[in-house]
């Protein structure tokens, strides 16, 4: 019968730990820009975007209803909108979801 025998030498240990960090965040890379691709788009009839008076283009924003909202105001320059597309990306407040870049919520705030 055979007995493996564990290396326990600290510069080992290290190197499999450093390793295995590694691995593991390069799986996580991966999967989060593949799971991106894979978001639903917000729609407004989402109860969370009903709520935070969501519109796709902000050009549909009812100035009655949101008398906060002006017309330079739109997802792409918004401090919680995060995309590398034209057309679409991520938001902090609607997680796991798709907006669009030209839509707006009473959740706008300018980037810095």
């Amino acid at each position: 019968m055979k007995q493996t025998i564990i290396d326990l030498k600290r510069r080992n240990l290290l190197k499999q730990s450093l390793f295995g960090l590694t691995a593991l965040a390069a799986g996580t890379i991966i999967a989060t820009s593949a799971y991106a691709d894979e978001l639903p788009e917000l729609t407004e009839d989402d109860p969370m975007a009903i709520g935070l008076g969501y519109k796709k283009d902000t050009t549909t924003v009812d100035a009655a209803k949101q008398p906060r909202h002006t017309a330079d105001q739109q997802c792409s320059n918004c401090a919680l909108y995060m995309s590398k597309s034209e057309t679409a990306g991520t938001c902090a407040i609607f997680a796991g979801k798709h907006v669009s870049a030209t839509g707006w919520c009473s959740a706008y705030a300018k980037k810095a």
